[in-house]
C-alpha cells in the first residue's frame, strides 16, 4: 500500500470516474485502475463497483476512503514538520493560482513578499479552479488563489480584494466612446471570451445573462493576453478583470471601459486544507497581497 495508492482511490471517489480521477491525478487512466486493482487484491475487498457508464464506492469502500483522506493528510503534516522544523517562513510555498489572476497579481505581489519573507520562495502551478483544487486537497499544493465561491468544511479560505469587470474594445468600435456600457448589452455584440473550463468566463456569464442564451455569439481563447490581442485586431470585444487592464498591459489600439452600476466584479480569496500546519506562511502571502500596489481592485483587509 502506497500513498499514491491511496490518492489515487480519494480521486476517484470525489469524481466516480476513472477517466477524470486520473486527469486530475495527473496520470494516465490505465495505470490509476491497475493501481486500484492492485490496492484492492492487497486488501481483499472491493472499493469501487465499476459499471459501464458510472463508477460507485462500497459500503467498505466509503470507511477506506475516508481512512485514506485521513492519512494522507497526517503524511502532509510530518512531512511539512520535516522541512520547516521551527521556522514556517523557511523553505517553498507551493502556490496554485488561476490564470485569470497569476499573471497580474506575481509581479507586485513577489517583491513584497521577499521583504517579509526572505527564506520563502514561491513554487508556482498555474491551472484552472478544478485542477487546483484536486492538487490542494491531494497535498500536491499548499495554498491556491482563487475567486470565491469555493471551499467545503475542509478548505478554510481568506477573501483578500473584490476586482471588477471591464469592457474592452479596439479604438474603432462603435463603443469606443462610451463612459459606459450596461451588461445587458452584451449580448448584441461578438464577445471573446477565455475557455469554458476557466472559472472567469463563467462568472462573466453570469453577470451578463444574454452571453448564456441560444444565439449569442461567443469565440473561446485560450488566455487573456491572446483574446486582448484578437480584441486589438477587431474580431469582437471582451470583459478583462481590472487588474489585467492597468497601464502595463494597456494597448494603444484598446478602449477599456467600466460597466454601469452595479458593475459585475469578483472576489478573490486564498485557500487551504485545515491540516496545512504553515499557518504563518499562509499569513505572510495575505500581508505581501495587501501590500502590493494592485491597481483596480478593493482590499478587504
Amino acid at each position: 500500500m502506497t500513498l499514491n495508492e491511496l490518492r489515487y482511490i480519494v480521486a476517484v471517489a470525489r469524481e466516480l470516474n476513472f477517466r477524470r480521477a486520473a486527469e486530475k491525478s495527473f496520470i494516465s487512466q490505465p495505470a490509476l485502475s491497475l493501481a486500484i486493482q492492485k490496492l484492492e487484491e492487497e486488501l481483499g475487498v472491493q472499493i469501487f463497483e465499476r459499471g459501464k457508464s458510472e463508477v460507485s464506492v462500497t459500503p467498505l469502500g466509503v470507511q477506506i476512503v475516508e481512512q485514506a483522506q485521513r492519512v494522507l493528510e497526517e503524511a502532509g503534516h510530518i512531512r511539512e514538520i520535516a522541512n520547516q522544523g521551527n521556522d514556517q517562513l523557511s523553505g517553498a510555498l507551493r502556490v496554485g493560482i488561476i490564470y485569470s489572476v497569476g499573471p497580474y497579481l506575481l509581479p507586485e505581489l513577489i517583491p513584497k513578499l521577499k521583504k517579509l519573507a526572505p527564506e520563502m520562495p514561491l513554487e508556482v502551478e498555474e491551472n484552472i479552479t478544478n485542477n487546483l483544487d484536486a492538487l490542494l486537497r491531494n497535498g500536491k499544493l499548499d495554498v491556491i488563489i482563487i475567486a470565491l465561491p469555493y471551499g467545503d468544511t475542509g478548505i478554510l479560505t481568506q477573501p483578500l480584494y473584490d476586482e471588477p469587470f471591464e469592457v474592452v474594445v479596439s479604438n474603432d468600435h462603435h463603443w469606443a466612446d462610451r463612459r459606459s456600457i450596461r451588461a445587458q448589452e452584451l449580448s448584441a455584440e461578438k464577445v471573446l471570451l477565455l475557455d469554458s473550463g476557466h472559472c472567469f468566463s463563467n462568472q462573466v456569464a453570469e453577470a451578463c445573462p444574454g452571453l448564456k442564451r441560444k444565439g449569442a455569439e461567443i469565440q473561446q481563447g485560450t488566455s487573456l493576453e491572446t483574446i486582448r490581442n484578437m480584441v486589438a485586431s477587431g474580431l469582437g470585444i471582451t470583459v478583462l478583470p481590472a487588474t489585467a487592464n492597468s497601464a502595463r498591459y494597456r494597448s494603444k489600439l484598446l478602449k477599456v471601459i467600466p460597466f454601469a452600476n452595479p458593475a459585475p466584479s469578483r472576489r478573490i480569496a486564498l485557500a487551504w486544507r485545515k491540516s496545512f500546519a504553515r499557518g504563518q506562511a499562509i499569513e505572510a502571502l495575505a500581508q505581501a497581497i495587501a501590500q502590493a500596489k494592485i491597481s483596480g481592485i478593493r482590499l478587504l483587509r
